[in-house]
């Protein structure tokens, strides 16, 4: 009886500059929220799949990196609100400003230029992680369409020793194109416009 081993390749990337400072509040499940704060968050990718028939390798460190940097500065230096949460009213005040009220009662008016509305639900080191995951595959695309992939791994660092996850498995190896098209697309009436 022969065994066969279930084997993949894979890369894993935590640089010291894959890191992005901004401000939050968490809302919680019963709708309360923290104080306005920030973090200096850290990140890590991780991507794994199979090897072609044609190559020894699997994905080029030297491509990657950069398309990670860049999601996460993105974030850098910036407040952040989550477009879909139900606690939230965020609109466009004026031509440089977002109003953002909480529960009818805090109102926050913001620059544009220093703040981001994602399409998350809560600004959770949880949910960045997947925000961050995605957005990194998006990037990953145009340079590996066919890259074949069984697993894929976001960590948010919030502060040393503790970090959130974003995982995503799959039974057998698919091509990076077709999981891309497959994430969650935002609504365009859910879009906030600048």
């Amino acid at each position: 009886m022969t065994t066969r081993l279930n084997e993949t390749f894979g890369v894993r990337i935590y640089k010291e500059y894959f890191n992005f400072a901004c401000a939050h509040f968490l809302i919680f499940d019963d709708g309360t929220r923290e104080e306005l704060h920030g973090h200096n968050y850290q990140a890590t990718f991780q991507i794994e799949g199979d090897i072609g028939p044609d190559s020894d390798l699997f994905m080029d460190f030297l491509l990657i990196k950069p398309m990670v940097k860049a999601v996460c500065d993105s974030l850098d230096h910036r407040t952040i609100f989550p477009q879909f949460n139900a606690h939230l009213e965020i609109g466009v005040l004026d031509e440089a400003h977002y109003r953002v009220v909480y529960q009818g009662r805090d109102v926050y008016t913001v620059p544009k230029r220093d703040t981001l509305i994602l399409p998350i639900p809560n600004t959770s080191s949880e949910r960045l992680a997947e925000y961050l995951c995605k957005q990194t595959l998006r990037a990953m695309v145009a340079q590996y369409p066919q890259a074949r992939i069984t697993f894929v791994e976001f960590s948010v660092e919030e502060s040393r020793g503790q970090a959130a996850l974003y995982r995503q498995h799959y039974a057998q190896a698919r091509p990076l194109c077709e999981l891309v098209a497959l994430l969650d697309q935002v609504p365009q009436d859910k879009l906030v416009t600048a």
